[in-house]
């Protein structure tokens, strides 16, 4: 049983955290990419079609899965996406 403990990688081990704390991290999730989805828009991604795009359809699908109750691996995998596209566009715009 170690050698599994062992063996797992930093993203599984994640992973079991956060199916363990499941309410916690949708709570969290709700507040960070709410938040930053809005102040993306509100710093001028809502100005051209391609960064209104951009940010809503990563934060809406991340805010459905947690509405859905998906996966966590699945709920873990759109949050990395929806952070690294929402802080993207704040700075490129």
């Amino acid at each position: 049983m170690k050698t599994k403990e062992i063996n797992q990688s930093t993203w599984m081990q994640l992973e079991t955290v956060a199916n363990q704390y499941r309410f916690g991290v949708i709570a969290i999730t709700l507040l960070v990419i709410g938040c930053l989805g809005g102040v993306t828009m509100n710093y001028g991604a809502a100005l051209h079609t391609w960064s209104l795009i951009a940010v809503v359809i990563p934060t809406m699908t991340t805010l459905s899965l947690l509405l859905a109750v998906a996966p966590m691996k699945w709920i873990m995998n759109a949050i990395i996406i929806t952070l690294i596209v929402d802080v993207l566009i704040l700075f490129l715009v």
